[in-house]
């Protein structure tokens, strides 16, 4: 299990490697929230996303022979094109398998950073998991899971620890810190790193409407799972159910987790652009869509959310550009 010392052995690893990215402020976005917004830009990552520290960690971290024989990964896009690109910056090959309604510019980046990409179908039923069996028996690919990985969720908690630091700096000891969730890796290891960093900051999942499965799973105590595998613009963070790692680190240390519409992700991105100068996907501006339109879920005079990516096809981000009227 991932715990805080897993977490600093990871920043370790990534010293040198992941950028370590801001906490911008605009007066607009706070006008806007009724409050200090505080926005973590890890679109500004390697890849263009968070995906790059949890898959740096756990490359990284593979016996030197293990990790030679080559590295399996399944994404929408983001974890594919992490894995990708630190595979590569190892020197050993990579093998992704990608939704074929993934973004096309996630396919093509994922090709770009020099990984073999096998598609599938997930809207007829085709299993990403039995695929990966058969590819890593086959060749004896190593799985990099994409946050159901203890090295993974390690890396994804170097966010939290970079928080932590950044926002202590600005005088913000406590509040809500919103985190996009899919699976659930990053929100568990910004948990975990805010336990032991920052305790009066309290991490909260925040996902697209009709995928809000964390947010239901928490409120139910268990885990819960999504009715349809795809159908949200917030791609990158559709997943079946939350992790059965991440999920236990969630009920321990999150807040109740808050559920945004397809329409809210595109306004903030559009926000995003307009007050901060950085481009987000939808997926990866749901914990802004949060800040600046659920603040009735929100308490206290501060607080921080992570723009998590910002692997936007070009029409989906003239869509979200209209939302400005």
């Amino acid at each position: 299990m991932t715990d805080f010392a897993a977490i600093t052995a990871a920043a370790e690893r990534l010293k040198g490697h992941a950028r370590r990215t801001p906490l911008l402020e605009s007066p607009f976005l706070n006008e806007i929230a009724g409050r200090r917004v505080l926005v973590k830009p890890e679109c500004l990552q390697h890849t263009g996303s968070f995906k790059f520290r949890g898959a740096w960690s756990a490359v990284s971290a593979l016996p030197p022979e293990v990790r030679a024989r080559g590295i399996l990964a399944f994404s929408s896009g983001n974890h594919a094109q992490g894995v990708a690109y630190a595979a590569a910056q190892h020197g050993v090959p990579s093998v992704i398998i990608m939704p074929a309604d993934a973004p096309a510019l996630k396919l093509a980046n994922t090709r770009a950073f020099g990984a073999e990409v096998i598609t599938y179908d997930r809207a007829g039923g085709e299993s990403r998991e039995e695929i990966g069996q058969a590819v890593s028996a086959e060749r004896g690919l190593t799985l990099i899971r994409p946050y159901d990985e203890p090295m993974v969720i390690a890396g994804q908690g170097t966010v939290g620890l970079e928080i932590a630091e950044q926002a202590a700096e600005l005088g913000v000891t406590s509040g809500d810190v919103l985190v996009c969730c899919g699976g659930g890796g990053l929100t568990s290891g910004i948990a975990l790193a805010l336990e032991a960093k920052a305790p009066a900051l309290r991490a909260r999942p925040v996902e697209p409407e009709g995928f809000d499965d964390t947010t239901r799973s928490l409120a139910a105590g268990q885990i819960l799972s999504n009715d349809r595998p795809s159908g949200s613009i917030c791609d990158a963070i559709v997943s079946p159910q939350p992790g059965d790692l991440t999920f236990p680190i969630q009920q321990r240390l999150c807040g109740p987790g808050i559920a945004v519409s397809d329409t809210q992700a595109l306004q903030s991105m559009a926000q995003a652009f307009l007050r901060l100068k950085i481009v987000a996907e939808p997926g990866g501006a749901v914990a802004l869509a949060a800040a600046l339109y659920h603040g009735d879920q929100i308490q206290g005079d501060a607080v921080i959310a992570v723009v998590s990516g910002g692997n936007v096809d070009p029409d989906i981000f003239v869509q979200a550009l209209g939302t400005l009227g």
